[in-house]
């Protein structure tokens, strides 16, 4: 927290030496952002901290620094636990992914949606606009029965449009801006891409419920990126993704831990920065080949 607040301290003087400075200091602002979450993360899964409330406390006031309901995250990422992997379960929390067999099915202008969907700049630019500052504010597709997720959704807003006030009222919106959207964008761009290596790589795991596996999806449908130690600290060590998906109760901090002491959890596909690069690359789960293929790969096989 006192890393994040420093650095945003630090961009809002250098708004009147140079903005390209400001920027600059977007970026560690935002990883700071970014580890804040996972701890958010954490605290929705009731591991950071042993007492509820604190979990519930904190999780709350880092979901309105991270525009994400604390609440309403928290339920749809235990669905995402629960369901990720399983191919008639594909709801909340998720990457949209289509079989083959169903991209194929769709009409002309439903491949283009989904082309669309998956383009490198609607996910990772235009989504996280979306996902953070627009639909988090009011999410439709929550059930009408959840209503403390929704109550959260609202205190989270009113949160957000305190601290609205409260900026205009003392260093003006426009400044507040300057400083707040390129750390909210980078942060959002960040937080997307993470997740999307963790499950968008060619030999992840997809089954139809009967034969769908929640320990197989943990260990087969997770990755685990190898990231340099640095980055693994400022992104909460989520990178351990599938020590994560086998057990969410670990915490962040002892996910490292777990990994070094248990030689079996290093049978898993291994991503670098640079190998991670190849998971743009794939769009479709193709069921016959039991791997993700790309548009080019699909239509070739359908020739």
């Amino acid at each position: 927290m006192l890393f994040f607040v420093g650095t945003w301290y630090l961009m809002l003087r250098t708004l009147d030496i140079s903005y390209w400075l400001t920027l600059a200091l977007a970026v560690p602002a935002a990883f700071f952002l970014v580890r804040l979450f996972i701890i958010q993360h954490d605290c929705g899964h009731a591991s950071f901290f042993r007492s509820r409330a604190a979990n519930n406390t904190v999780g709350f006031w880092l979901g309105v620094m991270t525009l994400t309901p604390y609440r309403y995250w928290k339920r749809t990422h235990a669905i995402h636990h629960a369901s990720s992997g399983d191919l008639d379960r594909r709801e909340f929390g998720e990457v949209d992914t289509l079989t083959v067999k169903e991209y194929r099915e769709r009409s002309r202008l439903g491949r283009l949606g989904y082309r669309l969907y998956r383009n490198p700049f609607v996910l990772f630019v235009i989504g996280p606009v979306w996902q953070f500052m627009i639909k988090h504010r009011y999410p439709i597709d929550t059930p009408r029965s959840w209503k403390r997720e929704w109550r959260g959704i609202l205190w989270t807003n009113l949160a957000l449009l305190a601290i609205i006030i409260v900026m205009g009222l003392t260093i003006g919106v426009k400044r507040f801006l300057m400083v707040q959207l390129p750390i909210s964008l980078i942060a959002g761009a960040l937080g997307v891409w993470m997740f999307y290596v963790q499950h968008q790589f060619e030999d992840t795991y997809w089954e139809h419920h009967p034969d769908w596996s929640f320990f197989a999806a943990g260990i087969e449908g997770s990755s685990f990126y190898d990231l340099p130690a640095i980055l693994h600290w400022l992104t909460g060590n989520i990178g351990y993704h599938h020590v994560h998906h086998l057990s969410s109760l670990i915490p962040n901090y002892r996910l490292k831990e777990c990994y070094r002491e248990n030689p079996e959890l290093h049978h898993v596909t291994r991503l670098s920065l640079v190998k991670s690069l190849e998971c743009l690359r794939y769009k479709l789960w193709d069921e016959d080949m039991h791997k993700l293929v790309s548009f080019r790969a699909a239509k070739t096989a359908g020739a």
